[in-house]
């Protein structure tokens, strides 16, 4: 029985002691988190039920060549109340004006706004929303409404600012300008100009301290930021509004008009490579035009006969024919390995002709001869001749997207018995508009090959530009000067002459220069379709602006040649252009002195000059 008892007491004891030492490590273990970890604890707590929220910045705006704004970010309010705040007696002496003011405002009737309110007072709601999405007029008149024109703390009114991008232009180079969104996975997607230069565009973050309350939502704490957010630089591109309409406007009729799936223009300064404009539309399943995609910088495609000029300059270059070099074209029908075979457009084709005038009908059958027999035994030459030009080479544009340019070399696992042929008239080869416009605008430029231009400047605020984007050299020489006076004259001929492909689209008063192009598409289906194109410059005797049209898919009982359905449109932009430039007439001082005061009687204001 004792020694019974004495166990029990044993086990009682080292109870006793486990609880005592229980008991000091727990405070020991208060001390510590107290003295020593205290700040991090309630760091941790504060955190959860205070934070800053980063407030975006106001991007910086994108300007046209002519300074209007292209893109710009517009403040949009949104307006809450804290219903908690407001004393009795200033809640019952003004709920009805402002169950009046803000049913009036809101269009709503007074019995829902009435139970709106009254709702958020009797569940003590901090955060009710009032409104959003307004503009600031319509902030600045709400904030007027009875009990929200109170002090803050008196009348519960909160305000918070949100910036939305708005093109004021429209449509204008909506593409082109483009976008930076974020996706769901936190992802940035980043578009045309907007995309490329986002890291002036977008500015500094700012910070501003909220409070969490009911149901998850966070409540500003203070009226003011922490850190107001700094804006971003802006932007001065090198799209001319006027130009860019007139192109736009150009484009859109024709693609109506003949039905086709998708089309672009582009209009580029020739000394410079500033681009005035660039238009991409691509038709909706309802059969509006909108601009769906930037074909221009990422399209890469067949050109076909556009692609005449790249063989008539290698041809040219390497001495292997001048322009007067006679082609016989035949029956129009060219075979090769007894299945494939290269027809004109004319039947019966044009017999035997000059090289420049082959170019100048466009005859396929002509420029394949003259490439097949002067380079089927080394179309290395040929090649390597493209390759000279930087044909092969991308623009490195810094819009995203550009299309990889296709030239393929006798090298290539690829390579076989047509690929020579069938290059020489711009199939099996690969560019896009952009690059086809790069390499004729060098054309222009007396051989000068410069980069596409998008951006002039930027700057901040209006200050001096930040940053100046010059003229970028590519190739300071495609070709010599010989070369370059030959395929001038062919490219004016197909406009000037009456057998030009062009020849439709001559103007008295404007002299322009040019290539058509009308390239099959899907051809390995039945259903074969075209892409029509026209590509060139004008004026031709002193080049101010070359200019490139690409329809994709025309209807074609409509029309489908290159002449019927993209030339038109390049003449449309040429000629509006062209009448809208003021003309420089320059004068010697005798003959302005002759034509003042030869007659004075005719002159009403001798002194206007």
């Amino acid at each position: 029985m004792e020694l019974q008892k004495n166990k029990i007491m044993t086990r009682f004891y080292v109870i006793i002691f486990g609880m005592v030492l229980f008991s000091f490590l727990l405070i020991f273990k208060l001390f510590y988190l107290q003295l020593d970890e205290g700040d991090k604890y309630k760091e941790l707590a504060n955190s959860s039920i205070i934070k800053n929220v980063p407030l975006e910045p106001s991007r910086g705006n994108i300007y046209s060549y002519d300074n209007q704004i292209l893109a710009t970010s517009i403040p949009s309010y949104e307006i809450r109340w804290d219903a908690t705040i407001v004393k009795n007696i200033v809640y019952n002496d003004n709920k009805t004006p402002l169950i009046d003011s803000l049913s009036s405002f809101l269009k709503i009737s007074k019995i829902q706004v009435k139970n709106k309110i009254e709702s958020a007072r009797k569940n003590n709601n901090r955060y009710m929303l009032v409104a959003k999405n307004l503009s600031y007029s319509e902030y600045m008149r709400i904030k007027k409404f009875p009990i929200f024109n109170l002090n803050s703390y008196k009348g519960g009114f909160i305000v918070e600012q949100k910036l939305v991008r708005e093109q004021p232009l429209g449509k204008i180079a909506e593409r082109t300008i483009g976008y930076e969104k974020k996706g769901n996975s936190g992802f940035y997607f980043r578009v045309g100009l907007e995309g490329a230069f986002s890291q002036y565009l977008k500015g500094e973050k700012g910070y501003r301290l909220k409070q969490k309350i009911a149901n998850g939502q966070w409540k500003p704490i203070n009226y003011i930021n922490e850190k107001e957010p700094t804006e971003g630089y802006d932007i001065y591109s090198t799209i001319d509004t006027n130009i860019q309409d007139i192109s736009h406007n150009s484009l859109l009729s024709q693609l109506e008009e003949f039905e086709a799936e998708h089309g672009l223009a582009v209009v580029m300064e020739v000394a410079s490579g500033e681009i005035r404009a660039i238009v991409n539309l691509g038709r909706t399943n309802q059969g509006k035009y909108y601009e769906k995609l930037n074909y221009a910088v990422g399209e890469s495609h067949e050109p076909g006969s556009t692609f005449k000029l790249m063989s008539m300059i290698s041809l040219l270059e390497d001495n292997l024919i001048d322009e007067n070099t006679r082609v016989d074209t035949g029956n129009g029908i060219m075979e090769f390995f007894g299945e494939y075979k290269v027809k004109d457009s004319k039947k019966g084709g044009y017999g035997v002709i000059s090289s420049s005038k082959a170019f100048e009908v466009s005859s396929n059958t002509g420029l394949v001869k003259l490439v097949y027999e002067n380079y089927k035994n080394n179309p290395k030459k040929y090649v390597d001749r493209l390759y000279n030009m930087d044909l092969n080479k991308l623009l490195k544009l810094p819009i995203k997207g550009e299309g990889k340019p296709k030239i393929p070399y006798p090298t290539d696992s690829s390579w076989n018995g047509l690929s020579l042929p069938w290059m020489a008239f711009g199939y099996g080869v690969s560019l896009t508009p952009l690059q086809i416009l790069t390499f004729y605008n060098a054309v222009a430029n007396d051989g000068v090959m410069v980069k596409p231009k998008f951006i002039k400047k930027i700057s901040n605020l209006g200050n001096e530009p930040t940053k100046i984007f010059e003229t970028e050299i590519l190739n300071p020489s495609i070709c010599s000067k010989s070369t370059l006076e030959k395929v001038k004259k062919m490219l004016f001929n197909v406009v000037d002459k009456k057998w030009g492909t062009a020849y439709k689209i001559k103007d008295k008063s404007l002299k322009m220069s040019g290539k058509t192009g009308t390239c099959q598409t899907n051809y390995i289906s039945d259903d074969i379709q075209y892409v029509s194109s026209f590509v060139g410059y004008f004026p031709s005797e002193a080049p101010k602006y070359s200019c490139i049209v690409v329809i994709h898919k025309p209807n074609k009982n409509k029309g489908y040649y290159g002449s019927t359905v993209a030339a038109p449109v390049f003449k449309r932009i040429a000629k509006k252009i062209y009448n809208d430039t003021p003309k420089i007439i320059r004068m010697k001082e005798s003959d302005i002195k002759s034509l003042l005061f030869s007659d004075k009687k005719k002159i009403k204001n001798p002194n206007l000059f």
